[in-house]
């Protein structure tokens, strides 16, 4: 009578023994595997004879301002936030106009705008910056000189690399917030609206009343979701201020930058690494605490 209760305890392991294998050769291996080598002085020129420093990389990451870790944190908690409260905002307005009931051709507006989602996001920031912000052809300069004002280098200082940086983000990111807002307008019943006029309740008084706690549980995971892809954007800055000969001028590094930086342009992969980890812990503790906000909001 004992045999088959052991089958039944170990079944459901050996069954799942195939995915936890793949599972733990994808993704705890690698992870494992940066958090060896962060503790090491390893680069390029001591592959195989590199020494273990213990948490070196971690104090000079977190504790020498030289180094270039803080800023590069500073600028990426910066670009998420304004990235974050400009799509919000856009979003909400546009998804407001498009639930308009006498707009015309809503549902065309609506593909349109999902163009720029669609599209691969190398393609369309290789066209930003060759088509809109290059100095002599860019389309943006061409406007410019109509006007009798000369052109301006858009990527070759860091306030206006940053800026430019934060337009193409919107362009690739906007079509998917405003689809989720736009759902989630469209899920409130109309007759709160009406109850609420009937009240007296005047315009703010719905959106701060109604709308934005009709919304926030539908918003809450798609915001969650685009900080974390924001957080760790890095084609979008990388492929602005980069070019074929070096740097376009801007000296802008986002954590991810950074990262790739020293991994790749300097060859440290010990620092490198330690990065990457700090990165990796600082995601899984926003993670957390996203979740315990979420799970405590679902009980009130």
């Amino acid at each position: 009578m004992s045999k088959p209760r052991i089958n039944q305890k170990i079944m459901p392991y050996i069954l799942s023994a195939p995915s936890l294998l793949l599972i733990s050769l994808i993704i705890v291996f690698p992870i494992l595997y940066t958090f060896y080598i962060s503790l090491t002085n390893m680069n390029v020129y001591n592959w195989f004879t590199f020494t273990f420093v213990g948490l070196r990389n971690y104090s000079r990451a977190l504790f020498v301002f030289d180094a270039g870790f803080i800023t590069a944190m500073g600028t990426t908690v910066v670009w998420t936030v304004v990235n974050m409260v400009l799509q919000l905002s856009i979003a909400f307005i546009m998804a407001s106009f498009l639930g308009v009931k006498q707009l015309r051709f809503r549902k065309v507006y609506k593909t349109i705008l999902m163009f720029p989602w669609a599209m691969p996001g190398y393609v369309s920031i290789l066209l930003w910056k060759t088509g809109i912000f290059n100095v002599q052809f860019g389309l943006l300069n061409q406007w410019l000189s109509r006007f009798g004002i000369e052109g301006f280098m858009w990527l070759s200082n860091n306030v206006s690399a940053f800026v430019s940086s934060v337009i193409v983000n919107l362009w690739l990111a906007l079509p998917f917030m405003i689809m989720i807002m736009d759902g989630a307008l469209q899920s409130i019943d109309k007759s709160y609206y009406e109850s609420a006029q009937l009240d007296g309740a005047n315009w703010l008084d719905q959106m701060w009343h109604i709308t934005m706690p009709s919304i926030k549980s539908i918003i809450g995971p798609a915001v969650i979701i685009t900080v974390f892809t924001t957080f760790k954007q890095f084609d979008v800055i990388y492929l602005l201020t980069q070019q074929a000969g070096g740097k376009t001028g801007a000296n802008i590094h986002t954590i991810l930058t950074y990262a790739y930086e020293n991994a790749f342009i300097t060859n440290n992969y010990g620092y490198s690494s330690a990065i990457s980890i700090l990165i990796f812990l600082f995601l899984i503790a926003f993670s957390l605490l996203t979740r315990v906000k979420l799970r405590d909001n679902s009980k009130i």
